[in-house]
């Protein structure tokens, strides 16, 4: 049983240098627990020092953390001390509610910008180059949002961070990590609840999804999306009717229902407006390009050979901003052409996903390529 004075040991062990490392660790293990946001750099540091040097006994909650961050157990509290929990400080909880009260219109916009940003970002550089700063991002905006009083601002900021979390969402699972994904995806659904606005409930609630379809659980991600949808009928935009719809064909062509994804895929293609426009919805980007090499992807993992057909357009017409997607599209292709028995096709296009891929550092794509490679050389 270790105790918070084992801490600099076991940093050493791990070869964690400095503090700040520890503190990464330490809010990593918060988040895939659903711990809630824990307190700033600075009160953190503090609590560390004390803990490391017996000042400060550990709550039943960091033991369970530091357990969880270095796989062994530890004690609570210390004898001849009290364990102490943040909320027990209230010089902490005035400094948050202060901080809060600098909300307004234009911060708000500051940090959906912010969030603009990484999204710019992400789809070209891939997430490995970001999670941390996306992560940052979304905690800063949480600790507002949380010690916010009520009202407009604060309601707009729960839109902000329904955003910003979705998207960390994201990026963690193209790390391969679809614990933190799904995790991100709860907080992105707290604030979106709270925001009052239907098309970002509908938006992180279907995108959570993807978390159970890289489980291989097909069958409850199209019944999350499904619900997503019904919750939204009526209340959102058309392009997110069409994102919504195309979502659960994916969901449905990787349960091996072909007649229901091409329903859904009709539906996704109804819905596309004549003119995609995103002013009121950053997060989403869906076009007749994209919604293309949705309908080809569907099609590959069906095994229809008229996938090649669809994607190749895509590929031709995709932005090439969209490194990541790219990668997907190939990497698709390459599994269309192999249904075909076009497997040199297949080889060549799996291996200029790969590169892609590599770029992105996208895992969830690398280790679809690794399938198809493996399986070409089978044959």
């Amino acid at each position: 049983m270790m105790d918070a004075t084992d801490l600099p040991r076991l940093c050493e062990q791990r070869g964690w240098k400095n503090r700040a490392r520890l503190m990464l660790e330490l809010r990593a293990a918060a988040r895939r627990k659903n711990r809630g946001l824990l307190p700033d750099d600075a009160s953190l540091k503090r609590m560390i020092r004390e803990w490391i040097h017996g000042r400060r006994g550990l709550s039943p909650e960091y033991a369970d953390l530091f357990a969880e961050v270095f796989s062994v157990p530890f004690a609570v509290g210390k004898p001849g001390t009290v364990a102490l929990t943040p909320s027990s400080d209230g010089a902490d909880l005035a400094a948050r509610l202060s901080a809060a009260e600098a909300l307004d219109g234009e911060l708000i916009k500051l940090l959906e910008r912010q969030t603009d940003d990484y999204r710019a970002l992400d789809r070209q550089l891939g997430a490995a180059r970001l999670l941390q700063q996306t992560q940052a991002h979304v905690d800063q905006m949480t600790d507002l949002w949380r010690y916010a009083l009520p009202g407009a601002h604060r309601i707009g900021l729960a839109a902000a961070v329904a955003e910003a979390s979705a998207l960390a969402g994201w990026q963690a699972l193209d790390l391969g990590d679809p614990h933190h994904a799904w995790s991100l995806h709860e907080t992105a659904k707290s604030a979106a609840r709270e925001s009052n606005d239907a098309s970002i409930v509908a938006h992180v609630t279907a995108q959570q999804a993807y978390a159970l379809l890289d489980l291989d659980r097909p069958k409850d991600a199209t019944a999350l999306i499904q619900h997503a949808r019904a919750e939204a009928d009526g209340r959102v935009p058309a392009m997110l009717r069409s994102w919504l719809w195309a979502a659960e064909a994916e969901a449905l062509s990787a349960s091996g229902e072909a007649d229901r994804a091409q329903q859904a895929l009709d539906e996704a293609a109804k819905a596309l407006p004549d003119q995609a426009t995103t002013d009121s919805l950053p997060y989403l980007f869906l076009n007749e390009v994209h919604l293309a090499r949705w309908r080809g992807h569907c099609l590959a993992r069906l095994g229809k050979a008229e996938a090649v057909q669809e994607l190749t357009v895509a590929v031709e017409r995709l932005d090439p901003t969209f490194t990541r997607a790219a990668a997907g599209l190939r990497c698709d292709l390459a599994l269309a052409y192999s249904v075909r028995g076009q497997h040199e096709k297949a080889r060549d296009e799996a291996r200029t996903a790969e590169a892609l891929a590599a770029r992105t550092s996208s895992t969830r794509q690398r280790r679809r390529i690794a399938q198809l490679l493996t399986s070409g050389s089978e044959r």
